[in-house]
């Protein structure tokens, strides 16, 4: 099994630090930066990569201003509008702002739709319910457990810390970690910084799958199919493989190249096997209805949708944007060009200087003090400076303007194809 797949097109759910912080039990939501510094033991020896909060402090690494990342689409039906957006389970630590076209998008939807809410306390029980003993004896013993306890120290995983997973939960977890080498972290994920920003605004967060379901997909139809999905993964840990599938996958992502993207089984080398194939057809197109579903009920109730789901349900004839372009919405490319844009430090905050007080007649008010005929500007002491420092927003004509330009146009490779000939529905290009 590629592992690379259940991340890029992954179960919210079974998020590492969501599992980690949930096997102890200690349940408390937590913000984003918060987490697997505190499971982990990391100061064993040099070799361990930092926590993710660690890794902030990295000299040029810092919360900066956002800039857009990923894959959009706008869908409108019925006159109001929602939003795809594909995204990625880890990420840097700069990626924690998102740009100001995902911002507004965001801002503007009244829910937002995710896989999974990995904090909703159910979820958390599902996905870290211990197996059952017999079934770890069978599958994990032999050489298969003594590869799986060598993976876990190489990740600098204390022994035992994700023993009671069902088997291939464990193989998944240390597969979230391989990339922290590359500045990676699932503390970091997409999906997760934006359920933080949700809670902040106090939006609602809705799921669209269930744990049960995800469950079922990941560990397939046998134990055999999962012990073999299973030695699968630790051959690419071993490889040293998965560790640049991961960092191109990103790469990708961050450059919203919805074109690469699409391409994805001409260089991912994982569609090589009837076993990988299978695998993938059930972990994208076989759940990509059901997204479907989900998606169209909440805007036919009424409400606006920012639907974040994994980058990989996004491509392909069986992909959202055709999906939902063939149950009648029209649906429009945003963030779907590749691009490279570059981020500004954040400048720093400070409270607002008072305005000047109320002229009559372009003369100041009896008892305002300040040089006669002196500019408004001059009054604001810092006002105008602050205002001409500020990002231009006029060019940002709806939640498509991206940080600098947003794409006049996805290339045609990037457009959602395959839609019906009968549905209602477009996809404008």
């Amino acid at each position: 099994m590629r592992i690379l797949r259940s991340l890029a097109a992954r179960m919210r759910g079974i998020d590492i630090q969501a599992l980690l912080r949930d096997i102890d039990f200690t349940a408390p939501a937590r913000q984003v930066l918060a987490g697997a510094c505190c499971v982990f033991s990391f100061a064993a020896h040099a070799a361990c990569p930092p926590s993710a909060i660690a890794s902030l402090e990295k000299p040029g690494v810092a919360l900066r201003n956002g800039v857009d990342r990923g894959v959009l689409w706008r869908i409108e039906r019925d006159g109001r509008t929602s939003w795809l957006y594909g995204t990625i389970h880890i990420g840097r630590g700069d990626w924690v702002r998102p740009g100001p076209t995902i911002q507004k998008a965001l801002a503007q939807s009244d829910t937002l739709a995710l896989e999974l809410d990995s904090r909703d306390e159910a979820t958390a029980r599902t996905m870290a319910q211990p197996a059952d003993p017999a079934l770890l004896a069978r599958v994990l013993s032999g050489e298969r457990a003594r590869r799986l306890e060598r993976q876990n120290s190489e990740a600098c995983v204390q022994p035992g810390t994700l023993s009671r997973l069902q088997p291939i939960l464990q193989v998944t977890a240390l597969a979230g970690l391989v990339a922290r080498a590359d500045g990676l972290y699932p503390e970091f994920g997409v999906d997760e910084t934006l359920a933080v920003s949700a809670r902040n605004s106090n939006k609602p967060i809705v799921a669209l799958e269930s744990a049960a379901e995800q469950l079922k997909v990941l560990t397939g139809e046998s134990e055999a199919e999962e012990a073999e999905q299973i030695d699968a993964a630790l051959d690419e840990l071993e490889s040293g493989k998965l560790r640049g599938q991961m960092k191109e996958l990103a790469d990708v992502w961050a450059r919203s190249d919805a074109g690469k993207l699409a391409r994805y089984a001409e260089w991912c080398g994982c569609l090589n096997t009837p076993a990988e194939q299978r695998l993938m057809k059930r972990l994208l197109d076989d759940r990509n209805p059901g997204l479907a579903d989900g998606i169209e009920r909440l805007h036919a109730g009424g409400k606006g949708v920012f639907a974040a789901v994994g980058a990989l349900h996004m491509i392909g004839p069986q992909g959202l944007p055709t999906l939902m372009a063939a149950r009648g919405f029209t649906v429009t490319p945003v963030l779907t060009d590749a691009q490279a844009q570059t981020a500004q430090p954040m400048p720093a905050l400070s409270a607002p200087s008072p305005g000047p007080r109320a002229v009559r007649g372009g003369k100041a008010v009896k008892g305002q003090r300040g040089q006669k005929g002196a500019p408004a500007a001059k009054a604001t002491r810092g006002g105008a400076k602050s205002a001409k420092a500020a990002p231009a927003q006029k060019a940002q004509k709806g939640a498509g303007a991206g940080a600098a330009k947003a794409p006049a146009k996805a290339p045609a490779k990037a457009a959602p194809r395959g839609a019906a000939p009968a549905a209602k529905g477009k996809v404008r290009r």
